[in-house]
């Protein structure tokens, strides 16, 4: 543990001067040193947070006001801050990403597309195995229509390949997917994922799903598909809940990623006595308590909190920040620089969520 003081002075990699240090705006709070830091307690265990952890929530406040800035059409910088401005960060609501926002407003509730369960479950997972909206709509152009009913393994199978040899990537780099060779028996990555995806429609997976009374018992399920790791298990589950095929609280269940279990580590000084899942709803359950006690004012999305899913982000993308915010704050991935820098495109359209959480975004945004 470190007994300096917290600087102001970052070292980040602006495009303009790769050497630059450059002032962060922080909040008050950020000028103790590490001995000062509290302690907390999360379930049996006591826990010394560090100045990351009280970056978190600032962190999360100014990417959410950036978020609105840019729908509301905000002309010149979006934020003071030197490491939003340069880098890419996804927004403090997972919901609120491009993809995410794709994937509901195009994929899931499209009024064209069939609405029955079989067909939504089809297409979301679709969809997820390449996590990609390029790849969607290659595919869309290609067939027409995508559904189950018309849908054709070598068809798709063939498009894919072709897409892959013309130089384009398929897949998106969220997420890791294995390829489920040893399973399917396919030459091809995308090939067993396509087996895979007809497996679980013709088991009626949907119809599975439905009868779990709880994102836990829905995660498990998933967990029993073939090579359909954890994390990616609590991805595709989260993604299915934003349909009707589902209606769990988002409160539910958490799964710590990679990126997130780094973050835990760069926010809490023994992070490994706990499980990174309470340590994730620790600041689930007490984000009104800090956003109040930092004296900073949280832009919730028109009144919903952050969820343990956005909570779970948030230490993702704090880790990225504090590498170069915090640069001594190893973590446990051992990253030391971030990779994609930011690039404007201008205000956002209007954003649409599932119709279940009675989000009214045309209303003005308000304070959790």
């Amino acid at each position: 543990m470190h007994n300096t003081t917290v600087s102001f002075r970052i070292r980040a990699r602006m495009p303009s001067d790769p050497q630059a240090f450059l002032p962060l705006n922080a909040e008050p709070m950020w000028q103790r040193s590490e001995s000062d830091c509290e302690i907390v307690r999360i379930g049996k265990q006591k826990l010394r947070v560090t100045p990351v952890f009280y970056a978190y929530w600032r962190f999360a406040a100014e990417r959410q006001r950036i978020f609105f800035r840019r729908l509301n059409g905000t002309a010149g910088p979006l934020t003071d801050d030197p490491v939003l401005r340069c880098f890419k960060f996804t927004n403090a609501y997972r919901a609120s990403d491009r993809v995410s926002q794709y994937l509901i407003r195009n994929v899931i509730y499209r009024a064209d597309l069939l609405s029955d369960p079989r067909e939504i479950f089809f297409r979301t997972i679709l969809f997820k195995l390449f996590n990609k909206i390029e790849t969607w709509e290659f595919l869309e152009e290609s067939v027409g229509t995508i559904a189950w009913n018309d849908y054709d393994f070598a068809r798709y199978g063939r498009l894919l390949s072709r897409r892959m040899s013309e130089g384009s990537r398929i897949y998106s780099a969220a997420y890791i997917m294995p390829s489920g060779g040893s399973v399917f028996g396919q030459k091809l990555k995308h090939q067993n994922h396509l087996r895979m995806l007809e497996q679980l429609v013709r088991e009626h997976f949907q119809a599975k799903l439905a009868e779990c009374r709880t994102m836990t018992a829905a995660f498990s399920l998933l967990r029993s598909v073939p090579f359909l790791e954890p994390f990616l298990a609590y991805q595709y589950v989260t993604d299915l809940n934003y349909s009707t095929l589902t209606d769990f609280g988002e409160d539910e269940f958490v799964m710590a990623g990679p990126g997130a279990l780094d973050g835990i580590h760069k926010c809490f000084v023994g992070a490994d006595e706990v499980a990174s899942s309470d340590i994730i709803r620790y600041m689930f359950d007490h984000q009104q308590k800090y956003f109040g006690e930092l004296g900073i004012e949280f832009l919730s999305l028109w009144g919903r909190p952050l969820q343990l899913v956005d909570c779970q982000n948030l230490f993702c993308e704090i880790s990225k920040y504090a590498r170069a915010a915090f640069p001594h704050y190893a973590g446990v991935a051992g990253r030391t620089r971030i990779k994609q820098k930011f690039q404007s495109h201008g205000a956002l359209p209007a954003p649409w969520y599932p119709p279940k959480w009675k989000i009214d975004a045309t209303q003005p945004a308000i304070s959790s």
